[in-house]
C-alpha cells in the first residue's frame, strides 16, 4: 500500500469548518500522481508517450468530520487494471493523525492519447512499472464493461 501525508490547510475547509469534498478529490489526486511519479510515470514518460490520465468517476464515502490542524494520510493501492494497462482502478483510504479511517474513495479511470483523444493501451516501457506494482487481495482484471457498470449514460436536453 502507498502512503502520503498531507497537512490540512486553511483553504481546504469548507463553510463548516472541516474538510471539504474537494480537498479529498484533490489529496486523492495528489496520491495518484506521486504514486505513478515513483513508478516511473512522471510527466517527462507521459509526455514522451503522448499519454496522460483521465478520470471516469470517483465515489467518496465519509465516515468521520476531519478539522485542521493535524496531518493526514492517503493511501492508493491499484484495485483493477485492465490487460492492456489502458483502465485503472485505485481505491484510496483517508487516515487521521491517529491512524483512524476516515473515508474512503473508489476511482476508475483510463489513459488517452492526447494527440488522437482516444483511449489507449500503456506503452510496453511504461506497463513494465505497473506490472510490478503489489496487488490487494480484491485486485480484478478489468474490463470495458466495467467503466458502465453503473449504468450511467449522458441524457442531452432535448
Amino acid at each position: 500500500m502507498f502512503l502520503k501525508d498531507f497537512e490540512i490547510r486553511w483553504n481546504d475547509l469548507d463553510a463548516n469548518r472541516h474538510l471539504a469534498n474537494k480537498a479529498y478529490i484533490e489529496y486523492a489526486a495528489n496520491t495518484r500522481m506521486s504514486f505513478l511519479t515513483q513508478h516511473g510515470f512522471d510527466q517527462r514518460a507521459l509526455a514522451e508517450h503522448n499519454i496522460g490520465p483521465v478520470v471516469f468517476y470517483e465515489h467518496i464515502y465519509y465516515f468521520k468530520e476531519v478539522f485542521y490542524g493535524k496531518p493526514i494520510k492517503v493511501s492508493l493501492e491499484i484495485s483493477g487494471l485492465s490487460e492492456d494497462g489502458m483502465l485503472f482502478e485505485f481505491t484510496h483510504n483517508y487516515y487521521d493523525h491517529k491512524g483512524r479511517n476516515f473515508a474512503h474513495c473508489e476511482m476508475m479511470g483510463a489513459w488517452i492519447d492526447l494527440k488522437t483523444r482516444k483511449l489507449t493501451g500503456l506503452p510496453p516501457a511504461i506497463f513494465q512499472y505497473i506490472e510490478k506494482v503489489e496487488r490487494p487481495e480484491n485486485f480484478r482484471v478489468l474490463t470495458k464493461a466495467d467503466t458502465r457498470k453503473h449504468q450511467k449514460l449522458p441524457v442531452d436536453l432535448t
